[in-house]
């Protein structure tokens, strides 16, 4: 018999690791290996990086996070289980995690040393809500949003799942703990897989059944070898799971781990930006799963809104894997959707004069719309070498809709 609801132990609270991270100061990513611990990933954050940023990727040239541009010509380049790849692999709206050398205030520029990437849920659709701005896959609600990216095989953006349930689809995607949704940054339709994926907080577990609930999903960790033996309601996770679910409907885990991104070392500068995860009170939360102490912060922006889920961005410092905070500003996302939320720099390839579209670093811009042109015209574009590209996105999430082009110095 499946394991019902009542056999948990449910949290009074969720933590989480969550994008839109920036630590200006020497920062640990600790990623873990075997069946239920953590263990340190071969490329770590070193002594000799001075900032770690998380966030989805919101341009090219060479990678664009939280509005910083990251120099990647000596960059590794790592998926979450870390396997190298090629800059080129990276893409629009991808999770990523960056260790670079300083972060220059004035030209908001750094060089990355390490990238790494990972989606949140990898897992067959199983419901389409158009109406709702949301989907279901693997017991998980995924809403997308005027910023989320959708690779080229889904035109139709939200609308075109539909004709594609069953099919297996990787989410890189925030986790909301305040609503317990997954919000989309990026959606990729895959054409075969091993294993499916999730990444996020245990809400109930059964330790005597070895098993735990991530959404509506029941996972079970029987056969796992070493058996985790630490886990927690509220402990965020990334979980492999068998492609096939048992016969009471639960999902096989694979593999297990535990603490991939924890700050284990102290840290004189930090700056968080990211979502609530767990909250006590005003001056003792978590973000992105790291704990704050905001006693003896400032509030720029009041208290009132420092609540779970609320996006904020903390300064401070980092001693003993705590955020000891200075300061709390509450984050505003209205700026999204306003037709700057995506940039791009390169040289341009396919122009195409009918359609009015080109094709730069690896996106399909529309240039149709265009408001500003700096430096050269429209009857120009073939003819400059490097261009700079402005814009939001398509309706249906797979075109890049230009509202600036510039020449690129």
């Amino acid at each position: 018999m499946r394991t019902s609801l009542s056999d948990f132990t449910f949290p009074g609270g969720l933590t989480r690791r969550l994008g839109l991270v920036t630590l200006f100061s020497a920062a640990v990513l600790a990623a873990c290996g075997g069946g239920g611990g953590s263990s340190t990933s071969t490329t770590g954050t070193t002594a000799g990086s001075a900032a770690y940023t998380s966030g989805a990727i919101s341009g090219f040239g060479s990678v664009i996070v939280n509005g910083v541009r990251f120099d990647t010509s000596s960059v590794t380049v790592e998926d979450d289980d870390g396997a190298r790849h090629a800059a080129d692999d990276l893409r629009l709206g991808d999770s990523v995690e960056i260790e670079s050398g300083p972060i220059d205030s004035s030209t908001q520029t750094a060089v990355a040393t390490v990238i790494r990437y990972g989606s949140e849920i990898k897992g067959p659709l199983t419901a389409v809500d158009v109406s709702g701005s949301r989907f279901t896959l693997l017991g998980q609600t995924v809403e997308v949003s005027s910023t989320t990216v959708y690779d080229s095989t889904l035109s139709g953006g939200l609308a075109s799942l539909s004709t594609v349930v069953g099919s297996v689809l990787e989410v890189h995607a925030q986790y909301d703990a305040a609503r317990q949704v997954y919000v989309a940054s990026r959606v990729d339709l895959e054409s075969s897989v091993d294993s499916y994926k999730l990444r996020g907080p245990i809400l109930a577990l059964d330790t005597t059944a070895h098993t735990f609930q991530m959404g509506t999903a029941t996972i079970s960790y029987a056969s796992l070898n070493p058996q985790p033996t630490s886990l927690a309601v509220n402990q965020w996770v990334r979980v492999k799971l068998a492609t096939t679910p048992a016969a009471d409907g639960s999902w096989t885990a694979l593999s297990l781990k535990t603490n991939e991104r924890k700050l284990s070392e102290d840290h004189a500068e930090a700056e968080v930006k990211g979502s609530i995860t767990a909250w006590t009170s005003v001056t003792s939360f978590s973000v992105n799963d790291i704990p704050v102490d905001a006693s003896g912060a400032s509030f720029p922006d009041g208290q009132s809104g420092v609540v779970l889920g609320a996006q904020v961005e903390i300064k401070g410092s980092v001693v003993n894997g705590v955020l000891v905070a200075t300061s709390v500003h509450l984050e505003d996302g209205a700026e999204h959707g306003q037709g700057e939320d995506y940039e791009l720099h390169g040289s341009l390839s396919a122009l195409d004069t009918t359609a009015k579209t080109f094709v730069l670093r690896g996106v399909t811009v529309s240039y149709a719309n265009v408001s500003q042109w700096v430096g050269l015209t429209e009857a120009q574009l073939a003819t400059v070498a490097k261009i700079e590209v402005k814009g939001s996105l398509s309706t249906d999430g797979t075109t890049l809709v230009a509202s600036l082009i510039k020449v690129d110095d």
